[in-house]
């Protein structure tokens, strides 16, 4: 489906830099798409709204990332056993399923209404994974993958801006903006979507240098998981609380920055998302440059370990009264992306090239994801339903002290873990 044999042959023989920079770019459209689909509604703080004595807003927000952490959980089989031939139709059918449930929402009144956001999270989930197959196994993948990433940050920022206009500037019923926010999205999502199901897949030379990347079955993932086990489990914990910052600040930025007194500022969100995605881009696509693949491994532990160190120290500097809020939010920001950024482009990359895993990046991501977005569930329902009511920026520095020093740790441990297991390896003559 989709795929244009004429357009996929003049792809192989193209330049590599303008291959690179067409799946980059083409990659990075169909993602900042899909956010139209999920973030806008958070733009919204639908006040004088509850359900139950608890906002509606968190309502809404617990809502999406439950249907977001269960697809990561049915995404571990599914994105990892995907065949090529059945991606661009299933990107299409996950995100505008996602669209008809934001229709849904719209129509049904509240409180009926929240079932829709659970619904409209969990079709979104997949789409990362998807989308991510198309650019993975490849020499250009820190590259493309980069600006991939950065396409959830600068979005993320893009489509609050435009739902939070359609709510102050063009009056829109706060019900019907989530749906009108991903009406105007849905033309460039199929035009996108059809432009990166031309990408051709990795090269010999690709296969050579990063491993090939296959569909893995039960049989092949318990193995996948068993042989790497401690050091899984250390990295899948630091990466899961991280997870928790990270969408905590995404869902309630419009509450974080009322608190600090920018709220009333539709650009606000735009004005923090998009320096922390070039400072990102920057950082992350250089690592295209480290040939060795266990070299560039051990580097996402460093870049991880310095984006922990820099949400700390700016929270701090905030507590101190050092920096503004405004360069709080966009350091706290930039800390919390270095740190995230590598997990969902990078780190699972060369993780599977050092040790010459069977399988692809979607099954370990997917692992990781899920216990992520479960621990995001959590913590709302401890601040919301357990009676924990700390005003949203208290908690949130918080939680990024807590975190951040768990994050030091176990990123250090998971460093030492994998760079020994990759000599012991390499002493018996495996690799």
């Amino acid at each position: 489906m989709f795929i244009s044999n004429t357009m996929r042959s003049k792809l192989r023989t193209a330049p590599s830099w303008f291959v690179n920079l067409y799946a980059a770019i083409a990659s990075f459209g169909v993602y900042f798409c899909m956010y139209a689909f999920r973030k806008p509604f958070t733009a919204a703080s639908f006040d004088g709204l509850s359900f139950l004595h608890v906002s509606y807003k968190v309502w809404l927000v617990t809502a999406q990332v439950i249907g977001y952490a269960l697809s990561k959980f049915y995404g571990i089989k599914f994105i990892s056993g995907m065949r090529e031939e059945h991606r661009a139709r299933t990107i299409l059918i996950l995100i505008l399923l996602a669209w008809t449930m934001l229709l849904f929402f719209a129509i049904v009144p509240a409180p009926y209404n929240i079932i829709f956001l659970l619904a409209n999270g969990f079709p979104l989930g997949m789409v990362w994974g998807v989308v991510f197959s198309y650019l993975e196994g490849k020499r250009s993948t820190e590259f493309t993958g980069a600006v991939l990433s950065i396409s959830f940050i600068f979005s993320s920022g893009v489509v609050k801006s435009v739902g939070k206009s359609l709510l102050l500037d063009a009056g829109i019923n706060v019900f019907w903006m989530p749906f009108l926010a991903g009406a105007s999205f849905v033309l460039p999502l199929i035009l996108f979507t059809w432009l990166l199901n031309q990408v051709p897949p990795p090269s010999q030379e690709d296969v050579l240098q990063r491993n090939a990347r296959k569909p893995m079955d039960a049989a092949a993932r318990r193995v996948a998981v068993k042989a790497y086990l401690p050091g899984l489990m250390t990295i899948i914990l630091t990466y899961a609380l991280l997870t928790i910052l990270r969408d905590f600040r995404d869902n309630f930025s419009n509450e974080l920055f009322n608190e600090i007194g920018l709220g009333n500022d539709p650009s606000i969100f735009s004005r923090t998302e998009i320096p922390i995605s070039l400072i990102l881009l920057l950082c992350m696509s250089l690592l295209v440059l480290v040939k060795s693949n266990i070299k560039a491994f051990m580097i996402n532990h460093v870049i991880i370990f310095i984006g922990y160190g820099i949400a700390l120290t700016s929270t701090l500097l905030f507590h101190l009264h050092f920096i503004n809020p405004f360069y709080w939010m966009l350091l706290v920001g930039t800390g919390l992306y270095l740190s995230y950024v590598p997990f969902n482009c990078l780190y699972f990359e060369r993780m599977i090239a050092s040790f010459k895993v069977n399988g692809n990046f979607g099954f370990y991501m997917y692992i990781a994801d899920s216990f992520g977005y479960l621990g995001s569930v959590l913590i709302l329902f401890v601040r919301e339903f357990w009676g924990i009511h700390l005003q949203w920026v208290a908690f949130f520095s918080f939680l990024v002290q807590i975190i951040c020093l768990v994050g030091l740790v176990g990123t250090a441990i998971s460093a030492y873990y994998f760079y020994h297991k990759y000599k012991k390896v390499q002493s018996n003559g495996i690799l």
